[in-house]
């Protein structure tokens, strides 16, 4: 078994009592129902609004027992978080001798495992879920699915993107392009045929929050784009899958899980229409609220702008006001942060990712709006010289999630940060990308780039970090934030799966006396670590224990 240290658990259950002790705001009894439903731009559940923090635990169903599923939910439990988010989707093309697999795709051909280390792993995971009080994101495939560029000595599903996905599909199926994926009516029927399978199960279970379509779909990934492939090819696959589970299931919630990239100009297959103005008065002591507005590159460039000029004037009372430019008469112009300001927002907001996700979020069967942030995987923003490197991350990031918090509110549903990381220095030797399966970082292949010796940021500029962008999502109104990724120890290993043998705890095997047989060791691992785990990291966990107080009194 696994615990939390006992100062860390103590605190962890104080904050959860507390949390459980703040009352909802209630919502309309005659709404009321076990399922979380939304209304308005919020969530609720059994007559009262719901509010979350939560963590991603994408290899759940592949720990070796049910004991230590239990225990794992159990520490998450214990710190106030109410939503795991985790892949419901493990695709092999050859049946493995050990460990989970959900389905096998070869040669053209799909079948749906449904034993014991197939979809009833995932049915343990949701039936534990439940007994800890906790709701599930299942997430039914993933955009990334690197095919290994060297030997690795990472077990099977290790890495968040060793787990099948769309490009195995194209793989299988013969063909070339990623976003054959989203197109091809084999592929697809294939893909409706699983996810039938997989919400078949659980229409009735109150522990399912959504059904995430995929993780950060795109239209590119390993695999390229074809020269077709547009912000409209996957808005309207998320449509058909979207509408396809809620023929099935008319209970649950449905989210897309994209990345959150926007494109104002693009085309729309779900345009706005602008809502009746509200007729209810606010409440006492509480401002009118405006109507929001959707995004626009012109704001975003405008709210950059007005990031630096603040930032260069702290730096300029300072005395550390970076001024690299051309100095004519005596004063600087064109400095280095003016050149970065360009006529373009980039590619979070072009749709060359194929992504418009606040028309993916005006689908009418998609229940709430999604989002991620990696600045470590994507530039969130310029970089600023008139602030630390890491503080530039700091800043990019909130603004993005601002930024998505106007543009739910524009559709007018909930939005939910769905994942969020930042790598440390300390978890840079493991930290692999999602479109790879290399670590960059790791000893053996720091010869190559002694460059990158201290890659990361500090424990500490990560904890501010988080900070603040939990504060900032709960300022904003996110109703739900998740971190990536949660870290546990002491699980059962066993040889040939995810959790492989790695250290060894309990009593020694030497004799107490002569004759005696040996007291065999217990072999115990850690959960998989892609750069993000927070395994053993009291602080982050601190820090989430305190952010679920906050949001559930928001």
């Amino acid at each position: 078994m696994n615990f939390l240290p006992w100062g860390t658990l103590f605190f962890s259950i104080l904050w959860a009592s507390v949390v459980s002790a703040i009352p909802s705001r209630t919502i309309d009894t005659r709404a009321s129902s076990p399922f979380v439903s939304t209304s308005g731009s919020g969530f609720v559940v059994n007559g009262s609004s719901l509010k979350y923090i939560g963590t991603n635990v994408y290899w759940l169903p592949t720990l070796n027992t049910n004991e230590d599923i239990r225990n794992t939910l159990a520490n998450i439990s214990a710190l106030g978080i109410k939503v795991v988010r985790l892949w419901a989707f493990n695709d092999v093309d050859t049946v493995p001798v050990n460990g989970t697999w959900l389905q096998l795709i070869q040669n053209g051909t799909v079948s749906v495992n449904n034993g014991p280390n197939g979809l009833q792993k995932l049915d343990t995971v949701i039936q534990l879920a439940e007994e800890q009080g906790l709701y599930v994101i299942l997430s039914l495939t993933n955009n990334w699915d690197p095919v290994p560029l060297s030997n690795t000595t990472r077990p099977r599903n290790y890495l968040s993107n060793n787990y099948g996905g769309m490009d195995t599909y194209v793989r299988q199926f013969g063909l070339q392009t990623h976003d054959e994926f989203y197109t091809n009516p084999s592929i697809l029927t294939s893909f409706l045929n699983y996810t039938t399978q997989v919400v078949s199960r659980y229409v009735n279970s109150p522990s399912v929050f959504s059904y995430e379509l995929a993780n950060d779909a795109r239209c590119n990934s390993t695999l390229p784009a074809s020269a077709t492939c547009t912000t409209e090819t996957i808005t309207a696959w998320h449509a058909t899958v979207a509408a396809h589970i809620r023929s099935i299931d008319p209970n649950h919630l449905i989210s897309s899980g994209v990345g959150g990239y926007l494109c104002p100009d693009c085309p729309k297959l779900y345009p706005l229409t602008a809502p009746a103005p509200p007729v209810t008065s606010p409440a006492p002591g509480k401002k009118k609220r405006s109507q929001a507005k959707p995004v626009t590159k012109k704001q975003i460039l405008r709210e950059q702008s007005e990031r630096r000029r603040r930032n260069r004037e702290v730096a300029k009372r300072a005395g550390t006001l970076v001024e690299d430019g051309v100095r004519v008469r005596g004063r600087w112009v064109s400095t280095a942060t003016k050149r970065q300001q360009s006529s373009t927002s980039g590619s979070l907001y072009d749709g060359s990712y194929g992504v418009d996700s606040q028309d993916i979020s005006n689908i009418p069967d998609i229940g709430f709006s999604s989002f991620q942030l990696f600045p470590d995987q994507q530039s969130y923003g310029p970089d600023d010289p008139n602030v630390p490197s890491w503080q530039s991350i700091e800043q990019n990031g909130a603004q993005w999630i601002t930024t998505q918090a106007q543009s739910a509110a524009a559709v007018g549903k909930p939005a939910v940060l769905t994942a969020f990381g930042l790598v440390t220095q300390a978890n840079a030797p493991d930290f692999v990308p999602f479109n790879s399966t290399v670590a960059p970082f790791a000893s053996e292949n720091l010869a190559k780039r002694q460059s990158t010796l201290g890659y990361g940021v500090t424990d500490q500029q990560q904890a501010t970090t988080y900070t603040t962008w939990l504060d900032t999502g709960i300022a904003s109104g996110l109703n739900g934030i998740v971190q990536y990724q949660w870290g546990q120890s002491g699980l059962t290993a066993e040889p040939g799966t995810t959790i492989s043998p790695s250290t060894t705890t309990g009593e020694s095997p030497t004799p107490s006396s002569p004759g005696e047989t040996p007291t065999p060791e217990q072999t115990t691992g850690e959960s998989p670590n892609d750069g993000y785990a927070i395994t053993g990291s009291n602080t982050v966990q601190q820090i989430l224990g305190n952010s679920a107080q906050s949001i559930a009194a928001d």
